[in-house]
């Protein structure tokens, strides 16, 4: 019989016979961490022991209820939902929703910052025939009605870049210029973007120019192939390592993580991303 007990213990050993995976990475200049929805197969604390393992710093895209797993095995959340009212299609650009967001967010940001996670997502939501222009605005009298609940607890509200061409038809916070008015306008140093450059790459181009001419309204990275969204390889357009370089020759502080589906071994696709981008 298989028992719970068993099926762990199988899991371990075969993250720990992943040859690949096994070895520790040079700690470089960058925080790299990686998305927990990517490796969703892999049970939390398995992902957690494996990611210390690979050199990893923490895990992103945590709900509140794991927030501590990662502090077990010295990782931390980097990346925390916060305010599960708000999704994709319904977030920032429409004030009826502006209410409930930070009704949550009062909850959601002192949990955060009791575990120790410094990051929470924020999503523009869809356009639904809304012009840009009054989206920003909406989302700008949001981010201003919680902003200080993000100062007071020194956790940062990043809202996240998405494409509309491929994965999320329709989103309205899919170029960088509409992001980073948003955020200047809010003018707030615990509101940023999540800089998704999977998205990006896929919207826009111009990686490393477009960061390093917004970094200051950066606070998080995520990476993924283009295209497929696979593993930061030579099957892809990204030249990774160049990117990570150009982000930590900035000085950036926050967390680059990998939002990736992997093809083939998990563990050993997430370590060689981590090697890639080590800098």
């Amino acid at each position: 019989m298989i028992t719970r007990r068993t099926a762990i213990a199988s899991s371990l050993a075969m993250c720990a016979t992943s040859g690949m995976a096994a070895a520790p990475a040079r700690r470089g200049r960058l925080k790299q961490s990686v998305s927990r929805w990517c490796y969703e197969k892999i049970p939390l604390d398995l992902l957690c022991a494996a990611a210390a393992r690979i050199g990893l710093e923490g895990i992103d895209l945590l709900q509140p209820a794991d927030y501590e797993v990662p502090r077990r095995h010295g990782l931390r959340c980097t990346m925390g939902y916060a305010a599960d009212i708000m999704t994709i299609p319904n977030g920032l650009n429409r004030r009826e929703n502006h209410a409930a967001i930070e009704q949550a967010f009062r909850v959601g940001i002192p949990q955060a910052a009791k575990a120790g996670v410094p990051n929470v997502i924020a999503f523009s939501g869809n356009r639904r025939g809304m012009s840009d222009a009054e989206g920003a605005d909406n989302a700008i009298a949001g981010l201003n009605r919680v902003k200080k609940i993000a100062e007071d607890y020194d956790v940062t509200i990043c809202v996240e870049l998405l494409n509309s061409k491929v994965n999320h038809p329709d989103y309205m916070a899919d170029h960088t210029a509409w992001g980073v008015n948003v955020a200047k306008e809010v003018a707030s140093p615990r509101v940023k973007l999540l800089y998704d450059i999977y998205h990006m790459q896929i919207m826009e181009g111009d990686l490393i120019d477009t960061i390093r001419k917004n970094i200051q309204w950066i606070g998080h990275f995520h990476t993924g192939g283009v295209p497929g969204r696979h593993n930061l390889d030579d099957t892809q357009e990204v030249n990774w390592h160049a990117v990570a370089r150009s982000v930590a020759d900035l000085g950036f502080q926050g967390f680059f993580a990998h939002e990736f589906v992997p093809v083939g071994d998990p563990l050993t696709a997430l370590a060689q991303a981590v090697r890639t981008c080590t800098v």
